[in-house]
């Protein structure tokens, strides 16, 4: 019923297949899918890096001003500690106060030493662009899981193209570049979303084509929303920290 009310209205989910993004022959984590292959990345910088002129810095080592809990708007709950800010599990994720849509984002991230779990548990977290698009966090480094799942998967959808992950306890660094997608009057999908992903200096995903947002275990149908919507960080459970944050909008002001 409710997809017929969809369609009806002109607002109906529209599959990225009908877009002309080829389907995934893959199912959703599916354990027989071969892992990429490892590499060894170059040393992680000393400190943290500095952003181009035209960046807009969310979070810079100091405090949590630019960030807030989506489901009250409050203030962030997570804490600062050591110029990083760190996930406190339980008080659930946090999401920037300013929307974007088309981007380039840096950031950096570190998985807790000593690992506590294997497979989807340790340094699980994840960088969700607008909210819906997630790139996962997860500690990688000598860690077997499904592969649409490990760090710098587009989660449920793509593995990334080598395993480019340091060991935990060291700095990770993603540079992502990130085209909305596009939709119609009617709120039909005109472009699908596309991602680019460097970690840690590797380029692991090249301009992947998203079959629609993030989901566990299924891949949902894109639905219409607004060109810009606010970049969100994942508490899983896990103490993994995040420093560095910047971002440039790549469609003018």
């Amino acid at each position: 019923m409710k997809l017929f009310l969809a369609i009806l209205l002109g607002v109906s989910p529209i599959t990225a297949s009908a877009q002309g993004v080829p389907p995934i022959p893959w199912a959703p984590h599916d354990s027989t899918r071969p892992p990429p292959p490892v590499v060894r990345p170059a040393p992680g910088p000393a400190g943290p890096w500095s952003p181009p002129s035209d960046a807009i810095v969310l979070f810079g080592g100091t405090d949590l001003s630019s960030w807030r809990a989506p489901r009250d708007s409050g203030a962030a709950r997570w804490r600062v500690v050591d110029g990083a800010v760190e996930v406190v599990p339980g008080t659930g994720d946090i999401e920037s106060r300013q929307g974007f849509g088309d981007c380039q984002l840096h950031i950096e991230w570190m998985a807790p030493s000593p690992r506590s779990g294997e497979g989807q548990e340790p340094g699980n977290s994840g960088v969700y662009l607008m909210g819906r698009y997630e790139v996962q966090v997860l500690d990688s480094y000598q860690n077997q899981t499904y592969a649409d799942g490990m760090a710098a998967a587009m989660y449920g959808q793509y593995p990334p193209l080598v395993n480019a992950s340091r060991p935990p306890g060291e700095w990770q660094t993603y540079d992502i570049v990130f085209r909305h997608p596009g939709f119609d009057a009617r709120g039909r999908l005109r472009t699908p979303a596309y991602v680019t992903v460097i970690h840690n200096g590797v380029l692991v995903q090249d301009h992947v084509p998203l079959t629609g947002p993030t989901a566990h275990g299924r891949r949902p149908p894109y639905e219409a929303h607004p060109d810009r919507l606010p970049l969100r960080l994942q508490d899983h459970g896990q103490r993994v920290r995040f420093r560095n944050i910047w971002i440039r909008n790549l469609e003018g002001p």
